[in-house]
């Protein structure tokens, strides 16, 4: 049995953790099956949103903490440090710089790195069972894939440091509540959701997505003349695609626009 599901539909790449008896909780193998299945869907052309979900009672329950080989000798100064930039930090990377839209349809808990991972996605649909779980400072452990950088862009500082410091569980209803997550659905209406949005997303123009998400996420990180300038390039760009044509074409022309990704 695959530990990470893919398959392509209507131009939409399908990801799913499925390790149900673990609450999906990530491999290093795993993981580096993420990784490549993103920066793939990055690069194809064919491909045009991309869906991260999980099988069974949980979205993703963190790092397989009890996957890996226990720690033998001496530890050398940096192996950890070594290990989170090439293992958590990575992944999450792979989300934020997929030239996709990537949706994260959260089935159920996700906790630690798996809260993360749904996080990092540019939108989120959460089942009306799902719980989101800062796990860390139960283990007595500082947060791991990217969550100091995350969750304060995303709620603010002192709402972030509430989750971590706390660990408490956060209903799918709080979590939107509090702009962590786009929309909450009846279990049985997420996969249906994910779906419907994702074909929206691939009817659109792929490029102008792209360069839209890079600014968004640039920005959190720029001043003001940064900001514009990137602006200006990206329109710069986006304006040598087909799609921009065909957007202005059909504005003119008072039809429908048919967007190919191009």
């Amino acid at each position: 049995m695959s530990e990470v599901v893919h398959s392509v539909s209507g131009q939409v790449a399908y990801v799913t953790l499925n390790r149900p008896e673990a609450m999906n909780a990530i491999t290093p193998d795993q993981r580096d099956c993420l990784i490549r299945l993103l920066t793939d869907a990055s690069a194809d052309p064919s491909i045009r949103a991309v869906v991260l979900t999980g099988t069974g009672r949980g979205f993703c329950a963190g790092a397989d903490l009890r996957g890996g080989a226990a720690a033998t000798g001496e530890r050398v100064a940096g192996d950890v440090a070594r290990t989170i930039r090439l293992g958590a930090q990575r992944l999450i990377a792979a989300v934020l710089d997929c030239e996709k839209p990537v949706i994260a349809a959260v089935n159920g808990t996700a906790a630690g790195l798996g809260a993360h991972l749904a996080l990092a996605c540019d939108l989120v649909l959460a089942a009306e069972s799902a719980r989101f779980i800062e796990v860390f400072v139960r283990r007595g452990l500082v947060p791991d894939g990217g969550g100091a950088y995350l969750l304060p862009r995303l709620i603010g500082p002192q709402r972030a440091k509430e989750l971590m410091f706390f660990g408490d569980a956060l209903t799918a209803t709080d979590a939107e509540r509090l702009g962590l997550v786009n929309r909450v659905v009846p279990d049985g209406e997420l996969e249906k959701t994910s779906r419907e949005w994702a074909h929206r997303l691939a009817t659109g123009p792929t490029r102008a997505l792209a360069l839209t998400k890079q600014l968004v996420n640039a920005s959190l990180d720029s001043d003001r003349t940064t900001a514009f300038a990137a602006e200006a390039a990206a329109q710069e760009i986006n304006m040598t695609t087909q799609d921009a044509r065909e957007g202005v074409a059909s504005f003119v022309e008072r039809r429908s626009p048919e967007y190919r990704g191009r």
